[in-house]
């Protein structure tokens, strides 16, 4: 099936992209919730149990600088298969794991194919997108990895209740395989945008575009700095949630995701509002309320729906920046969209790294209210440094809208 640029995607499509992308990411994602269970299993100090988040991470790096710019190169579907039958063997190994080598390998496996199908699949969707429709198309696509991130710690959380941590991994390799047929079905056959390209100047070229474009360097470290503060939260909450006075199970824990969802599914329309030109006045909003979730964070001591309106503020902000910034550097270079969304994601894998080890560092040494300062803190730097470069960007910005 020959998907030609100008073409209005059909709305199936759409959602097959947003359903796989949250699927793929999911895999990330699982271990968050599990970190409890993986520290006793393993014996591994709750100071240093935020490794496996790293290690993770890490793979998420390696597959944004080394498979995701593929896209650009190859059979964007063949890519898509090959990938995801690597994913299915990798989550298995990380369920039938033995030992803490075993395991942060098998988890820096699964960071890295489950970032290089996510990514590809929302660079993937952009190109098969009409540039007037680009920003909707990536805002569904994205809204759907935002969404399986945040599932993933409900899912997660229910299913180790019911089989343990292990079955957890079993699980998301039955689902990865039930994807992989309407997936290999109905994605769309597209040109390769740099076929000429040998592999090592294919890499090399991603060093000329982020030296190149101001944009990416700009919203690359907004969403490194988001990131950051988005897994401070997240990768440190089941630490005072397993423990008294709250002791909550691993499904009580991941259900907390849910109430991210309602800020995830408002956030998705920013695309269409970057598609209007009002991307300065979204990313503004999106920090503030990413700076203000973490008052009502604090209070989780109090009140547990105060912790439920700062995870709605906190994925609210951290959606409608990411959709944002990913509609902005699309359109900067058409020809590249699987080099620049791996150069910008590497921001945030960079970003999610530091924060969950950061995260885990700090509530062990100075508890809940510890890592509520600190993410308050890296959320009001990417504030401010939004505020110090949106004029030296904004011509940048203006082009984009006046192309579309």
């Amino acid at each position: 099936m020959n998907v030609q640029p100008s073409a209005r995607i059909s709305p199936s499509l759409v959602w097959l992209f947003a359903i796989a992308s949250g699927l793929s990411v999911a895999n990330v994602y699982y271990a968050q919730p599990l970190l409890d269970a993986l520290a006793r299993d393993f014996d591994i100090s709750q100071a240093a149990v935020g490794g496996v988040i790293t290690a993770t991470q890490l793979g998420c790096a390696l597959a944004l600088l080394f498979l995701v710019p593929l896209g650009d190169r190859v059979d964007r579907r063949r890519l898509m298969a090959i990938q995801m039958v690597a994913l299915i063997v990798a989550l298995i190994a990380v369920g039938m794991a033995q030992s803490a080598p075993v395991l942060l390998g098998g988890m820096l496996t699964v960071g890295l194919l489950g970032t290089a199908m996510t990514q590809g699949l929302i660079a993937y969707a952009a190109s098969a997108a009409a540039p007037h429709e680009q920003g909707r198309v990536v805002g569904t696509a994205q809204g759907g990895v935002f969404i399986g991130l945040l599932l993933a710690r409900v899912f997660a959380g229910g299913i180790s209740d019911l089989a343990g941590w292990r079955g957890v991994y079993f699980c998301a390799a039955l689902l990865m395989l039930a994807i992989a047929i309407p997936l290999w079905r109905r994605l769309p056959v597209l040109p390769p945008a740099s076929r000429t390209l040998s592999y090592p100047r294919l890499l090399a070229s991603m060093l000329t575009l982020l030296h190149e474009e101001k944009l990416l360097q700009v919203r690359g470290i907004l969403a490194l700095l988001m990131f950051a503060a988005f897994n401070i939260f997240w990768s440190a909450l089941v630490l005072p949630l397993s423990a008294p006075p709250y002791s909550f199970s691993h499904t009580a824990i991941g259900a907390f995701g849910l109430a991210g969802v309602v800020g995830a599914l408002a956030a998705a329309r920013a695309g269409e509002w970057a598609d209007r030109g009002y991307a300065r006045r979204t990313s503004g909003i999106a920090l503030l309320a990413l700076l203000l979730a973490w008052w009502p964070l604090s209070l989780m001591g109090v009140s547990l729906w105060a912790l439920a309106i700062g995870i709605v503020l906190l994925d609210l902000g951290g959606q409608a920046l990411h959709v944002t910034n990913q509609s902005l550097i699309f359109r900067t270079r058409p020809d590249a969209h699987s080099r620049l969304v791996g150069l910008y994601m590497l921001f945030y894998a960079v970003g999610s790294g530091l924060g969950a080890i950061g995260t885990t560092a700090t509530y062990a040494h100075f508890g809940w209210q510890g890592v509520c300062l600190l993410g308050a803190v890296v959320s009001l730097l990417a504030l401010v440094f939004w505020w110090l470069t949106q004029h030296q960007v904004a011509e940048t910005t203006d082009c984009a809208s006046e192309r579309r």
